[in-house]
């Protein structure tokens, strides 16, 4: 058999139609796709170590004749294995790269380097996960690998039916050997394996009916012990890479063979593998039906300890609660086990799905007996998802480690309806505070590093170091040539300038008297509210007055809440005001040239925390802003993101700090204005206990066992308290939302007092008002809330804000204190109207206002409970947060950094040194 084996021209023929099939397939696909999608360009990427050859020349050519991108990365063929990986990981991380397929020596596809595949992105079908799916039977789930069914194809096309043959395979590797096998006895063939050197070779090539061969044949191995006949295909390294063609080395073959037109036929499929992927990738990209496995509950009585249930309940490991809800393996950056950073590219994946449904809970005017918006706010989405099987998400704020050491203990939520695990929510987290008060205090010190560098140095010694010669060449940083358009000055060549245009550019000539930006710290210490800066005899006398605030006051965190965009927030830290200049104008984060390094500090901490409740239903924690100071609610993106992943039908239930005059209407004037969201329900979250301390009920002593006032049924008390509870629910009727009161039980509650506060409240107007017991039973104690939600939702809503910005800055505050707090008027000190003509003056009069006062009364008079009247409200100070994007007026006197009572909370809180436990959360 020395001429062309019989059947090798039918082949050809055979193959030539299925390859056009093929191509013509994949190009009609994906053509579709496009029409679909006019932005995709899928692109495939090809990793090769070694010399180019005649496949990559296919590749390209089919790639294009398709409508793919394909991209080349070419390595030494001796390159080891961690730099293989390397290029693997990268390209597996890359966004814009669908597809990638490895073409690498046959002695490098160890283990490590096909693990390090993404699965989604394995168009060859090698990675451990597609190999298995095939082992298994997934067909529809994996794509096998090409070469191996290019084998496949051209034995059917030789000899219709592998059905029956028994198929030796010789020197086949892995992935082609498992794929060989899994696709062979699939079509009912009988398949061996062995590798050239084995001592049954002889007997084995008898008796086969095909031959795939994986690697050359040695010299010694003689032609006559194959079997007359027999199919034999050649899939060695050098016939893929087109370096061997048909007949070389002087094996003699049957009365068939097909190995000439394998490799085109691989690439075929290789390509048609990558349409597929791309199919799969962006049915990825579009929303999923969550598949959420909810969490058992079995609660105790009496309750134990909020931090004795956290700990008695195993959270779902952080990517599997991803998974779940149609998050990608892409989208998420794991801190640990149970918690997990969201890209913001998400947002742009779900772009066009449509919102669900937004709901804010508030309360009424805090006590120190406390109301539970947080644990209102987790036992309504476990009630909405664990039992009733609707698609929910909370977003809470993170809470600041001076309360969690000072006088709260913690913020995740209580009882059974709480985040989880409460010490890692309580405590660090991801580091989001941590990085903002790095970035404010580096502008902290920017301001005075600046103040004594112009004060000490000539405009040309200023220049020469602003601008300094680099390599020989002296250029403007990006954000000195936007300072230089800012001034009017359109030259980009730093030797152009003139001795005036140098003045205006290096002198900021900041004020030091009117200096807003202050260094924070996330502790409690009333020792850091006036402090004097500048005692060093470095700093060449410059000595002034400052102070400390408690970090999540910074309008760094008042920014991060309100942020649509890592853009949009790089834009409003450079918009921060930090002083005025001897001119009295704005001197920004900009003009001092830090704006990029604040974004830097700030890249991740812009990306929400995924953890969960109890139930093992979804959390989103973000921003911490408190709402006595700032606006006081969780971020804009946390919401926006949470509201694409519940689907239209779903709900987001976040919260606003404080009462419902401070956080609530905040929330509807300043959040909502930035976010463009429309919330669908407030609920107004109250306790017996609180309402007994409006109506009259005596003082509260931390650590002292309640008075019976407390304790027993008192109606009339009750009655009286429930004129705060009225009030609030005035306030949100002022927007046009309808409002849920959710009444938190205790033990001590009386049926009477339950039936008469829910009758008050919807004689006032609520639309539903329910008794929740969700503290001591997790969500089924919330079922009827989330049920009576659900309807509220469904109900007109004729949202609106409270004043328009247009009007003057005087007659916003004006606008909430009569309407909101329900004083007679407003008081200006001579300050606060000096800072209002002054932000009017320079072009911030349309900004929405951010009332700083008390959260202890409606008033601003702490002590004074229930619902004040006939009170002027007195204006110290008017600040702005250009930034944060609103005016805040100081109500009375204002402490921006909270101090630590007699007995902090730390007291209590330990560290098992054993078993590394945290103790004295609550």
């Amino acid at each position: 058999m020395d001429s062309p084996c019989r059947g090798a021209q039918g082949c050809k023929e055979s193959f030539a139609m299925n390859s056009s099939e093929i191509i013509q397939s994949s190009k009609k696909v994906l053509a579709s796709l496009k029409k679909k999608h006019p932005m995709l360009k899928p692109t495939l990427a090809i990793l090769q170590a070694g010399s180019y050859d005649l496949v990559q020349e296919m590749n390209k050519n089919l790639a294009e004749e398709i409508g793919l991108h394909i991209i080349h990365i070419w390595l030494p063929e001796d390159s080891r294995e961690d730099e293989i990986v390397g290029e693997i990981l990268k390209l597996n991380d890359d966004p814009t790269v669908h597809g990638l397929a490895l073409h690498l020596p046959e002695n490098a596809y160890s283990s490590k380097i096909l693990s390090a595949l993404k699965p989604e992105k394995d168009v060859d079908g090698v990675s451990a996960v597609n190999l298995g799916q095939l082992l298994y039977g997934d067909v529809y789930d994996c794509l096998p690998y090409p070469t191996a069914s290019a084998v496949i194809q051209l034995l059917e096309n030789i000899d219709r039916t592998i059905d029956g043959k028994k198929v030796l395979l010789v020197g086949t590797a892995a992935p082609l050997a498992a794929s060989l096998q899994c696709l062979l006895q699939r079509k009912g063939a009988m398949v061996m394996s062995c590798q050239w050197n084995t001592q049954q070779l002889q007997s084995k090539l008898h008796q086969a009916d095909v031959m795939v061969i994986g690697s050359s044949k040695p010299e010694e191995i003689p032609v006559s012990w194959i079997k007359p006949g027999t199919t034999i295909v050649n899939c060695s390294h050098d016939v893929l890479s087109g370096k061997l063609c048909y007949g070389h080395q002087g094996i003699k073959y049957g009365d068939r063979a097909a190995e000439e037109t394998l490799p085109s036929l691989a690439v075929a499929i290789r390509m048609q593998n990558m349409v597929k992927t791309t199919e799969r990738w962006i049915r990825s990209q579009q929303y999923r039906k969550w598949n959420l496995h909810c969490l058992k509950l079995h609660p105790l009585s009496p309750v134990p300890s909020d931090i004795e249930i956290s700990r008695a309940q195993s959270p779902k490991a952080v990517e599997v609660l991803a998974k779940e809800i149609g998050l990608l393996a892409d989208e998420i950056e794991i801190y640990g086990q149970t918690k997990a950073k969201v890209r913001l590219s998400l947002l742009e994946r779900l772009k066009d799905q449509p919102d669900g449904k937004y709901i804010l809970v508030a309360g009424i005017t805090p006590t120190p007996l406390g109301e539970g918006k947080s644990t209102v706010t987790i036992g309504l989405v476990q009630a909405l998802t664990a039992h009733l099987d609707i698609n929910s998400f909370a977003c809470l704020r993170q809470p600041s480690q001076g309360p969690t050491f000072g006088v709260k203990g913690g913020a995740a939520g209580g009882g059974y309806a709480q985040v989880i695990p409460m010490e890692e929510f309580n405590l660090h987290l991801t580091g989001d505070i941590h990085a903002i008060t790095a970035a404010n205090n580096l502008l902290a010190a920017a301001i005075d590093a600046r103040i004594l560098h112009e004060s000490t140095q000539s405009d040309k010694a200023l220049y020469s170091r602003l601008v300094p010669v680099v390599d020989g060449v002296r250029k403007f940083s990006s954000i000195q040539l936007a300072r230089l358009k800012r001034l009017g000055i359109s030259k980009s060549n730093p030797g152009a300038l003139t001795e005036e245009e140098i003045n205006k550019f290096v002198r900021l000539d900041i004020d030091p008297s009117t200096i807003t930006w202050q260094r924070v710290l996330d502790t409690n210490d009333r020792f850091l509210r006036k402090i004097t800066i500048g005692q060093a005899n470095t700093e060449k006398g410059f000595i002034r007055q400052a102070q400390f605030d408690i970090a999540v006051a910074s309008e760094i965190m008042a920014i991060l809440a309100l942020t649509t965009s890592l853009a949009d927030m790089k834009e409003r830290l450079g918009k921060m005001v930090v002083a005025n200049d001897k001119n009295e104008q704005p001197v920004t984060a900009e003009d001092l040239g830090v704006t990029g390094a604040l974004a830097v500090l700030m890249k991740d901490a812009i990306k929400p925390t995924l953890m969960q409740t109890l139930e093992g239903t979804p959390v989103f924690v973000h921003a911490g802003p408190f709402a006595n100071i700032a606006h006081g609610n969780s971020s804009v993106l946390a919401d926006k993101i949470a509201l694409k992943l519940v689907g239209e039908e779903g709900f987001v239930v976040t919260e606003a700090g404080f009462g419902a005059d401070i956080g609530m209407e905040k929330f509807f004037n300043i959040k909502c204005r930035v976010s463009g969201l429309i919330p669908n329900v407030v609920v107004l979250v109250a306790t017996i206990r609180a309402l007994k301390m409006h109506g009259g009920g005596p003082s509260v002593t931390a650590g002292a066992p309640l008075k019976k006032d407390y304790t027993e049924e008192n109606l009339q008390l009750v009655a009286d308290g429930c004129c705060n509870l009225q009030k609030q629910i005035q306030i949100a009727q002022l927007f046009g939302v309808p409002v849920v009161v959710a009444l938190n039980v205790f033990k001590t509650d009386s049926h009477a007092e339950i039936d008469l506060v829910c009758e008050i409240a919807k004689q006032s107007g609520a639309f539903d008002a329910l008794p929740c017991k969700h503290w001591s039973a997790g969500g089924k104690g919330a079922v009827e809330l989330a049920q009576a939600v659900r309807k509220a939702a469904n109900q007109k809503n004729n949202f609106r804000f409270l004043y328009n910005l247009e009007l003057p800055i005087v007659e916003k505050i004006r606008v909430i204190a009569q309407k909101v707090y329900g004083a007679q008027d407003i008081e200006l000190s001579p300050t606060a109207q000096t800072q209002i003509d002054r932000y009017s003056q320079q072009g911030f009069g349309n900004l929405p206002v951010c009332m700083a006062k008390t959260h202890l009364s409606l008033s601003h008079q702490p002590e004074r409970k229930g619902v004040p009247t006939g009170f002027i409200l007195p204006i110290s100070d008017v600040r702005a947060s250009i930034g944060a994007g609103f005016i805040y007026p100081l109500v009375g006197t204002m402490s921006t950094m909270p101090g630590l009572p007699t007995r902090p909370c730390f007291y209590d809180i330990d560290l098992d040194p054993v078993t590394q436990q945290v103790k004295g959360l609550f």
